[in-house]
This record gives structure tokens, C-alpha cells and sequence, in this order.
């Protein structure tokens, strides 16, 4: 997907970035959102359906620009900048939004540091 900067052993990504989901069909790749300030990564609802990711394990109140909500969480295995990662994404419908994932905390901690200017 690329070449990747390495800086204190971590990868060095920028705002937006391709990102491949994997599902029992194969990969879907995908244009993600990097936000520092979600806790949690989310997948919108319809693309969850389309690639029929799931199940739902668990569920969690989220705090959003919108208000509060409950969300259901699936688990969903992703590769971004070169890394597989398997992590809980909330289902939200993101369909009047430009990116399709919001990558959050939850991944970005596995070894990211985020460059605003790439």
C-alpha cells in the first residue's frame, strides 16, 4: 500500500489514508479518516452490510459531535499503512460523511504517529 516512514519505530501516516478491510469475500479498500480524537474506530453500517461483517459482540454509549448514542461494536480485521490489525469498530451510519472509516485511538495506538501535512 505504499511506503511508509518509520520515526522511533513507529509508522508515520497522515490524515487520510488507504485502508483494506478484510471479509470472508476477499479485501475491500477503502479511503480512511485518521481522528486522533475518536476513542474508538467506525465502520459505516452499510458498508459492514455490504461486506456482511459481524456479528455484533458488544455495544457502547458514544459521545459525539451529535449527542450521545448507543452503538453496536463488531470486530473487524483491517490493514493500514502495511499493518494488519484486528480491532472493535462502532457501526454508525456514515453515509452524509466523505470517508466511509473513521480510524480513532483504539488503532492508532498499535504504532502510529500521525503527520497533519502528508
Amino acid at each position: 500500500m505504499g511506503s511508509y516512514n518509520l520515526l522511533g519505530g513507529k509508522v508515520v501516516i497522515g490524515l487520510v489514508e488507504k485502508a483494506s478491510i478484510r471479509y470472508s469475500g476477499g479485501n475491500k479498500k477503502v479511503i480512511a479518516k485518521i481522528d486522533t480524537g475518536a476513542t474508538k474506530s467506525s465502520i459505516d453500517t452499510s458498508l459492514a452490510a455490504e461486506l456482511k461483517l459481524g456479528p455484533v459482540i458488544k455495544s457502547k454509549l458514544i459521545k459525539s459531535a451529535h449527542g450521545s448514542k448507543l452503538r453496536p461494536i463488531i470486530e473487524a480485521t483491517i490493514e493500514l499503512a502495511g499493518k494488519i490489525i484486528k480491532s472493535e469498530f462502532t457501526l454508525a451510519d456514515r453515509a452524509h460523511m466523505k470517508y466511509r472509516i473513521l480510524i480513532g485511538q483504539n488503532i492508532l495506538k498499535d504504532g502510529f504517529l500521525i503527520d497533519p501535512t502528508k
